[in-house]
């Protein structure tokens, strides 16, 4: 299991890089890692992202403000918007939604910054990245109130089965972290054997979240392919499928080309 089949090609939807990135992607594609999806949470850390999909062969950005900082506002929020005007090209808006567990920034702002930012991935027919935690009812009004992009992802999804077919009933697809993994997790397992297998992917949510056996260490996009582990596992199919269905799944929701690895 610790070791990398390179007849399964693999898309981590979903991680923060860091400092430029360049080993960290390196040693994805030797373990058959074929995008990572570098996750912006402020304009900083958004146009970090964005420096590094122009410049490391299958790495793609997203540009968003993440709950904790929507207290930044409007002022962020056209900031990030004028990135895009100015010709650079993210894979999608987010990560973005809302997050009561920690409360960073005020519930009002938090829903001001998704709505608005939701309203960005319509106009520029983007993903939507949605970051929930402990704030279900919220997150599905505020999208219904807005209307769900054609391509919106739960990242880190962390409901049961109830949230699993409320989010896929308006037509989302979720992403499964190494928290899929996890001893405590079998509301989060059981909502992984029900989603459709035109709707789930993966994801390693790095550096945190590393997923047995890798637990307790600082997460890296090479390890995608442990959680797949635990995803097949609990869908009762091969890795080699779930390999197969997430990359698929990653390549249509972010629009990705096909890129042939190292």
């Amino acid at each position: 299991m610790n070791t990398p089949n390179q007849a399964e090609v693999w898309i981590d939807s979903h991680c923060h890089l860091w400092d430029n990135g360049v080993d960290l992607v390196a040693e994805a594609h030797r373990d058959g890692v074929a995008w990572v999806i570098d996750i912006g949470t402020d304009v900083e850390r958004s146009i970090s992202a964005l420096e590094r999909a122009r410049t490391l062969p299958g790495v793609a950005a997203t540009i968003g403000l993440h709950p904790h900082d929507a207290d930044s506002g409007p002022a962020a929020l056209e900031a990030l918007e004028q990135l895009i005007a100015a010709g650079e090209s993210p894979v999608a808006i987010g990560e973005c939604g809302l997050d009561y567990y920690y409360e960073h920034s005020d519930r009002a702002s938090q829903r001001e910054a998704f709505a608005a930012q939701i309203a960005m991935a319509h106009r520029y027919e983007l993903a939507l990245v949605i970051h929930s935690r402990d704030a279900w009812e919220d997150t599905f009004d505020v999208l219904d109130a807005e209307g769900v992009p054609e391509r919106t992802i739960f990242h880190c999804f962390t409901g049961g089965p109830d949230e699993a077919r409320a989010a896929l009933d308006r037509g989302a697809s979720l992403s499964f972290s190494g928290i899929v993994s996890f001893g405590n997790a079998s509301e989060i397992r059981d909502a992984a054997a029900l989603v459709p297998a035109d709707r789930y992917l993966v994801e390693t949510d790095a550096p945190y979240l590393a997923p047995v056996p890798k637990r307790g260490k600082q997460n890296r996009p090479s390890w995608v392919r442990f959680v797949g582990h635990a995803v097949a596992a609990t869908r009762g199919i091969s890795t080699a499928q779930v390999a197969a269905e997430t990359t698929a799944n990653a390549e249509r929701m972010f629009r990705l080309g096909p890129f042939a690895l190292p």
